[in-house]
């Protein structure tokens, strides 16, 4: 969000993103409950109102509030609806399907095959919807499209979970049109790098452009 807001000129959008480490416990650290009472990532200060935003949802929906961008007033109702069907299906997917089936230390028949059958649902609708349409809520890209992606494209096109062949995500085929589509857009992909530590140019931590290089 904070990239594609640079990328259209909103020069304010400039922005530090912190490593915390949930390995070693840091969003447990004080600082950081101060920020997030429940301890998760992310977190938004905006130093110049002196607020805290957390859940991801929101803090998609108070930028495009701030710099009244990517939230278009026409499909604003279609946009939030799709926002927050995100927000209760991610952890559907990340939390039940992404455990049972990658992390989990015992493989339990009845809960993989349960949260496939789930995932592969949420699969289906997505595809469905962006059978006839280009972005998934509105005519332009969105929030919406901002907070599936992570997770649903990430899922088609990066093997999420390692689980991209078992869930056939290759059958889903305007779903995988817009994942990648997605990924190909310059401010997506620098996006894609900030707070890694693994994979291709990983960026930890992001305090100006030149952190890219």
């Amino acid at each position: 969000m904070f990239e594609e807001l640079l990328e259209k000129g909103c020069s304010q959008a400039e922005y530090e993103a912190f490593y915390i480490d949930i390995g070693k416990g840091e969003q447990f650290g004080s600082d950081f409950v101060s920020m997030n009472p429940n301890s998760k990532i992310p977190v938004l200060y905006d130093s110049e109102q002196e607020l805290s935003i957390f859940e991801s949802g929101h803090i998609l929906l108070y930028l495009a509030e701030e710099f009244d961008q990517f939230l278009p007033k026409k499909e604003r109702t279609a946009v939030l609806n799709w926002l927050f069907w995100l927000q209760g299906s991610a952890p559907y997917l990340g939390g039940g399907f992404g455990h049972f089936y990658h992390y989990a230390p015992e493989k339990i028949k009845y809960a993989i095959d349960r949260f496939t059958m789930e995932a592969k649902r949420h699969l289906h609708l997505l595809d469905s919807e962006l059978k006839t349409k280009e972005f998934i809520a509105a005519d332009e890209i969105s929030i919406a499209d901002f907070a599936i992606f992570p997770w649903y494209g990430n899922l088609m096109i990066n093997n999420l979970y390692e689980a991209s062949r078992f869930l056939q995500v290759e059958s889903y085929t305007h779903l995988m049109r817009w994942s990648k589509q997605l990924q190909a857009r310059p401010a997506v992909s620098r996006g894609m790098r900030v707070n890694k530590t693994w994979g291709e140019h990983p960026v930890k931590e992001r305090h100006s452009s030149a952190d890219f290089s």
